[in-house]
């Protein structure tokens, strides 16, 4: 008895069954991957990204690509779902986890011609993701010197448009991480980045303490304090509004004067009991009134308005202040100390520096460059080397790039299969070959055979010499450890675990019911 004759399925519901979702799924998986494919490795190619408002972005960045394009199937809806779980979790190897899982489901297509049940190929898929992290360990070193933290900097960096300067900004990522980092772990919400157009990337700097996209509001106010006692205010230097809508009624000349004369007194007796706490910088989250703008200026002090919540809160903790919520509580108990607070000025940029002491554990990142869209790649690039730097900081392992490790996996996934007979045996071969799509795209992405440098590798890894990757730069087969090219190992067993648990959780959907929109826009994949 069909739908139409019992009528459970609404007639406006889109249907696909069977094989048919299962071809449809995977194809659009694959669409997915082959989207940010070629921004894979040193010489993958940019995408030009251009929002409904015009605005355009030029990156190879998988996580930025996947985020800001439009997708209507729901399994490439899915895919970008695991994109972000992979930023979230890790910070980096975004690209990465999609093309595996698009290279997975693509192997899995083979093995369903073959009428091989999915749950079979799940099966295999899950033995083979275990042995596989299994043997990433195995095969992976102990993070020992900042020299090799640099590597893994200038590593997930290369390919971007900061490569030709991702010595420099490898040295500032280091630093940075030094400053924050307490041997074992640090939170990138330590580390500020700031970015000004005009100058050369050359000249991105660090600060150790916190940068402020602020100047001061008056110019009387002293441009440099040093040993600056810090008060933090989470509300206005502005006269008092009442709650609820009021109305003041002054029928004199005298009776106008007494009233702004009582505003003028609680403006002054506020600023002096910021000036007797000891505070010689103020930073305010709301407002500052003209009149105490000039009042603090009269006692030489430096305030800030404006500051935004998170930059508030990031120098209170760099100075061991408190945020302080009602003028009752200013006295000198809430205060922080810090070694410097000055207002600098770069080009036309000006800027307010809180230099916080050597025991503190906050840094900002300055980055120069020509254009905003120059700096907001050099920023994700940035933040790419950071993320990989605190994820080998916090797991202390590490493995050759260059798709040796890809390759090294692949060849005892092999040799693991044929501990298992049938079609289980078959899963764990298929996800052997997946993971060589990795170097294959590598190579292929750099105008190389990738035939001819998987088949290399292949023989390489079979005679023993387990670190040799393809070094994209120097098109050669090469040491990946001598070159220095290596990546965190928690990013690519996170990858290889996300990948394949997608591929998993597609190859189980055997039905598709979806509300048919009324525009008639289909989810289907033609």
């Amino acid at each position: 008895m069909t739908n139409d004759e019992v009528g459970v399925i609404s007639k406006e519901a889109l249907r696909k069954l069977g094989r048919d979702a299962q071809r449809n799924n995977l194809l659009a998986a694959k669409l997915v991957a082959d989207i940010v494919r070629t921004t894979l490795g040193p010489k993958g190619m940019d995408k030009m990204l251009v929002d409904s408002a015009g605005e355009i972005t030029i990156t190879n960045d998988g996580a930025t690509i996947l985020d800001s394009i439009a997708l209507e199937h729901p399994v490439a809806k899915l895919l970008v779902r695991l994109a972000k779980s992979q930023e979230e979790e890790v910070g980096d190897g975004t690209t990465t986890s999609v093309l595996l899982a698009g290279e997975l489901l693509a192997r899995a297509e083979n093995l369903l011609d073959k009428r091989i049940h999915p749950t079979t190929i799940a099966k295999g898929y899950k033995l083979a993701s275990d042995k596989a992290i299994e043997l990433l360990s195995e095969n992976s070193f102990t993070i020992s010197t900042l020299d090799e933290l640099k590597k893994i900097a200038m590593t997930a960096m290369t390919g971007k448009i900061a490569e030709n300067y991702k010595d420099k900004l490898a040295n500032l990522v280091v630093e940075a991480a030094n400053v924050i980092s307490d041997g074992k772990e640090f939170s990138l919400d330590d580390v500020k980045i700031v970015k000004f157009s005009g100058g050369a990337i050359e000249q991105s700097s660090l600060v150790r303490g916190v940068v402020l996209d602020k100047e001061r509001p008056n110019k009387s106010m002293p441009a440099r304090v040093e040993n600056a006692r810090v008060l933090a205010l989470d509300f206005p230097l502005e006269v008092r509004s009442p709650e609820t809508q009021a109305r003041i009624s002054v029928s004199t000349p005298d009776e106008l004067e007494a009233f702004l004369k009582s505003e003028e007194r609680y403006l002054g007796e506020l600023v002096g009991k910021i000036r007797d706490s000891g505070a010689k910088a103020v930073f305010c989250l709301r407002g500052i009134d003209e009149l105490a703008q000039y009042l603090l200026a009269k006692s030489n002090i430096l305030a800030l308005r404006r500051v935004p919540r998170s930059d508030l809160e990031r120098i209170a903790r760099a100075c061991k202040a408190r945020i302080v919520s009602s003028e009752a509580d200013i006295s000198p108990e809430v205060l922080g100390k810090c070694e410097l607070v000055e207002e600098r000025q770069e080009g036309e940029e000006k800027f307010v520096v809180v230099r916080t002491g050597e025991e503190s554990r906050y840094a900002t990142i300055v980055l120069r460059g020509g254009t905003q869209h120059v700096l907001d790649e050099i920023e994700r690039a940035v933040i790419d080397g950071l993320s990989d730097v605190r994820v080998v900081v916090r797991h202390s392992h590490f493995v050759c790039g260059g798709g040796a490790i890809e390759i090294e996996l692949a060849r005892q996934l092999r040799e693991f299969a044929k501990n298992f007979e049938g079609r289980e045996q078959l899963s764990i071969e298929e996800f052997a070959n997946a993971l060589e799509s990795i170097p294959e795209t590598l190579a292929e992405n750099a105008g190389l055979d990738p035939l001819e440098i998987v088949t290399q590798l292949r023989k390489a890894h079979n005679q023993g010499q387990t670190k040799l990757g393809i070094n994209i730069l120097s098109s050669k087969i090469e040491d990946m450890l001598e070159a220095g090219v290596i990546e965190p190992a928690k990013v690519k067993s996170q990858a290889i675990s996300s990948a394949s648990e997608f591929a998993s959780l597609v190859l189980r959907i055997d039905d598709v019911l979806m509300h048919e929109k009324k525009s008639e826009e289909k989810f289907e994949v033609e």
